[in-house]
């Protein structure tokens, strides 16, 4: 397939780039600054494309079958949370490039504070449970609950859309690289619970395989660590 990762400079997207190289797919990989392209491209495209402008986006993946996004808001976690409210602004800009060019799929990397930990009650929604789980279970700062809330947002801006897309909550914290054990936990929208975080490495695995196998069109899922 042709492939394009936007926020392919991250930490997720850097390991999605790899992985879908690895599996034979052709990539371009996506940077709003052609300072971030890296000095060995190798076999992978690299282009600059604004994840928060609908022009931009659409002229990016006019050629592509699939999308996916592992942007960030932020370089570090104070700059992600100052910024949260991108993930609002880059999603609405997503659905008006896929309106555009429908026949595109995208598969988005969010957050799992909207999670449900009971039925129809949502992780982030736990007062001070959520607190204590963000904090002590999934190592990220208290303060990161606006990037919560707008992860969240943005979530609901693919819902009340009709376009081709996908949306992965990963149930731990701050992604990590790691060991690519090829292994995971599938889930849908139950946060799941383990013994470790997954790798970055087996979240670009578990985006690969929904991405050749489409099992949640039009849906959230979520996974964790074997």
């Amino acid at each position: 397939m042709r492939i394009g990762v936007f926020g392919a400079s991250g930490v997720i997207g850097g390991r999605v780039v790899q992985e879908a190289r690895g599996r034979g797919h052709e990539v371009t990989a996506f940077a709003r600054d052609s300072a971030r392209f890296p000095a060995d491209r190798g076999e992978v495209r690299w282009a600059v494309a604004d994840w928060l402008d609908t022009v931009s986006i659409a002229e990016a993946i006019a050629d592509l079958d699939v999308v996916i996004s592992a942007v960030n808001a932020g370089h570090g976690i104070a700059d992600t949370i100052a910024n949260a409210g991108a993930f609002v602004t880059g999603a609405h800009a997503m659905v008006g490039a896929l309106e555009r060019h429908p026949d595109v799929r995208l598969l988005a990397v969010g957050g799992g504070g909207s999670l449900e930990v009971a039925p129809g009650r949502q992780l982030v929604d736990t007062g001070t449970e959520f607190t204590r789980i963000l904090t002590e279970d999934l190592g990220v700062p208290a303060e990161y609950r606006d990037v919560v809330l707008a992860l969240r947002d943005a979530l609901n801006v693919y819902r009340l859309s009709n376009r081709n897309w996908t949306y992965l909550s990963p149930s731990s914290g701050l992604i990590q690289p790691g060991a690519r054990t090829g292994h995971y936990r599938l889930g849908g929208d139950q946060l799941l619970t383990a013994d470790a975080d997954i790798s970055a490495e087996d979240l670009a695995v578990a985006l690969l395989d929904e991405a050749e196998n489409p099992r949640f069109p039009q849906r959230r899922f979520t996974v964790a660590a074997a």
